[in-house]
């Protein structure tokens, strides 16, 4: 890396960004969000401005996701100052700790690996002479007000969220594949049905125990839904680059996005069964009837053999879904109708749309 790209990223610690709440984030590293550099196609070693479209794309993806999971460790992770900002609620942690021991371990652990991946991604970018991606003018969200929680601008909103847990059944299916357009139905049918805190809101949130243990399990299976969204798009994206290195930093990166998503997919199986009194949420025995058998297993936790390509070829254990067009969108509609960006302002959903139509347009060679 030369001289100018380490001046450029002395001053992003993973210590100093993450003591300030991610409040200067990619900003001291470039301050456009999508100026495209004059000299990108024209450099030797340069990258093409399909595969700076998709790095961008990609950089804008875990700058989100770092926001939304240094709120979930600022209140259930490991305090250290390997990602500082919070002090932690013990009645969340807690009920996290119902559906695993090492909870907090994990979710500190997935906030530091999302920080590594877009300022590796925005140092390439820069070290190729473009630009990389800042969200810093729309962290105005508000945090949540329970104690253990940082009190400033946020990107994310866990407070509302709509949680789709069809990636359960779709993942325990022989017989469809969503690349050829299947649907599957939802493992829990409320979170797909009203808008759900998945951290508390305020330190009334802490009581009840079946209302704090319900917000844990809705916590766990959006840490499962963001993941395997990201295990999605890594491959999806990587079919579409151009130049080798810009592909091994996709193959190098995706694989930890389906660790991180195997082991939520495991925490998310011990959701403690309850209804929560506060609004009648439901977390059903996934193994009892009328669920149980292999589409809500809750040992199933790796791929279920199912079919790819084509309905010729016989099933095989795969990522789903991979395919490539509108892949890039798709991830951003996701996000979006999950209600993790309400409150946002129209020009949030502009910038990020204009990144993912950028990285969907991206074709190998240009």
């Amino acid at each position: 890396m030369d001289e100018k790209v380490k001046s450029s990223l002395r001053s992003i610690s993973r210590r100093s960004f993450l003591a300030q709440g991610l409040v200067v984030g990619a900003g001291t590293v470039g301050s456009s969000l999508l100026k495209q550099t004059p000299r990108l196609m024209e450099r030797e070693g340069g990258l093409t401005k399909g595969d700076a479209a998709i790095l961008r794309f990609l950089s804008a993806a875990e700058i989100l996701e770092t926001d939304l999971w240094q709120q979930y460790n600022e209140l259930g992770g490991v305090q250290d100052s390997e990602v500082p900002g919070g002090s932690g609620s013990a009645a969340y942690t807690n009920a996290l700790e119902q559906l695993d021991a090492d909870m907090p371990q994990y979710i500190h652990d997935n906030t530091e690996d999302e920080f590594t991946h877009f300022t590796f991604i925005n140092a390439y970018l820069v070290s190729k002479g473009a630009d990389p991606v800042n969200l810093d003018r729309f962290r105005h969200l508000p945090s949540s007000k329970a104690t253990g929680a940082q009190q400033i601008g946020r990107l994310t909103n866990l407070m509302q969220l709509t949680v789709d847990t069809s990636w359960w059944t779709r993942y325990r299916s022989r017989m469809k594949n969503p690349d050829f357009g299947d649907t599957f139905p939802p493992a829990i049918p409320g979170l797909a049905a009203g808008k759900f805190p998945a951290i508390p809101r305020t330190d009334s949130d802490l009581a009840p125990a079946a209302h704090i243990q319900a917000i844990a399990n809705t916590a766990a299976f959006h840490f499962a839904a963001i993941e395997q969204g990201g295990t999605s798009l890594y491959p999806s994206l990587a079919q579409r680059v151009t130049h080798p290195e810009v592909l091994r930093i996709l193959l190098s990166i995706g694989p930890t996005e389906t660790a991180h998503f195997q082991t939520w997919h495991d925490k998310a199986g011990n959701a403690v069964p309850l209804t929560d009194p506060t609004n009648g949420l439901v977390f059903p025995d996934l193994n009892a009837p009328p669920f149980g058998g292999e589409d809500f297993q809750t040992n199933l936790i790796m791929p279920e053999p199912t079919i790819f390509l084509s309905r010729k070829f016989p099933p095989v254990s795969i990522i789903r879904p991979t395919n490539t067009r509108g892949a890039a969108m798709g991830a951003a509609t996701a996000l979006t109708n999950s209600g993790l960006f309400l409150g946002q302002p129209p020009e949030f959903f502009a910038a990020l749309r204009q990144l993912a139509e950028a990285a969907d347009d991206a074709r190998g060679g240009h």
